[in-house]
């Protein structure tokens, strides 16, 4: 869950809020600066942004950082 939060408080620093929500193990992408995230990927149910680990001992894994960021662009720059 490390990287997880990383990611949010390095958006939080840029400005761009994002808000996830998580059904075990996938963790979505729900808002981006309070807009409703609607697309889909890796999933029936939303932006997958990332797998949590299975085990305890393994780290959060994203999914693709490209397709994260450019979703992320295209909420911003509306």
């Amino acid at each position: 869950m490390q990287k997880i939060e990383t990611f949010v408080k390095r958006m939080n620093r840029l400005g761009i809020n994002v808000k996830l929500i998580a059904n075990y193990p996938w963790i979505y992408l729900d808002e981006i600066n309070g807009i409703k995230v609607k697309e889909k990927y890796m999933a029936k149910h939303g932006f997958t942004l990332a797998f949590s680990g299975v085990k305890l001992d393994e780290s959060s894994k994203f999914t693709d950082t490209r397709a994260i960021f450019k979703l992320i662009r295209k909420y911003v720059c509306r």
